[in-house]
């Protein structure tokens, strides 16, 4: 399957969050043990005037990389206990991400049965946490890339514009007006969270 190179990433962020769904997020453990999963939710994040992003009062050593080059992985620990992944977007210097919601488990699924807890494929990986969960996905990877061979995305064919949903984000309290929430419409591996 064709890896995605950079030129892929360097669009802006609310386009990338839509074209990113159906591509495949491909991660290698050691071992050369191969974990896939179809990208089916994201959320789009800016810096300056988005207030529900951790960018938009500037840049900080916690969000340093979402200032990075468009390709780059953003994780972040939350509550304590969950890991998050996002895709840095903009040009560098410029904060954007789009946060991966939901994907839907292909490859390596045994391994993210273990790490979860669960044997529903429609549980796996429906969520953001859950998807940093599946697929051992931790702060120590923020500032990887998606060209060096650990991670990468793998192309697919676009989906159609009427199989494509758009809603408010999740489970934040600021910019719950902005429309930035994609998803592939039907998919059974859909987050669980409610618009706001």
């Amino acid at each position: 399957m064709e890896r995605l190179e950079k030129q892929f990433f360097i669009i802006p962020t609310l386009q990338l969050a839509t074209a990113l769904l159906g591509k495949t997020f491909v991660r290698i453990l050691p071992g050369n043990r191969v974990l896939k999963g179809r990208i089916v939710e994201t959320e789009a994040y800016l810096g300056e005037g988005d207030e529900a992003s951790h960018a938009w009062r500037g840049k900080t050593d916690r969000n340093g990389p979402m200032f990075e080059a468009p390709g780059t992985l953003y994780v972040y620990f939350v509550y304590g206990c969950h890991h998050l992944v996002n895709i840095v977007s903009e040009p560098r210097e410029t904060a954007g991400a789009v946060l991966l919601r939901a994907m839907e488990p292909l490859e390596g699924q045994g391994f993210m049965e273990r790490q979860r807890g669960t044997a529903s494929a429609s549980d796996l990986m429906s969520g953001p946490a859950k998807i940093a969960q599946a697929l051992d996905i931790n702060r120590s990877h923020s500032g990887s890339d998606l060209f060096s061979g650990e991670f990468f995305l793998e192309n697919a064919p676009r989906i159609p514009e009427n199989q494509i949903g758009t809603s408010s984000r999740i489970g934040i309290s600021r910019g719950r007006e902005l429309q930035w929430r994609k998803f592939v419409i039907g998919s059974p591996h859909l987050s669980q969270g409610q618009p706001s």
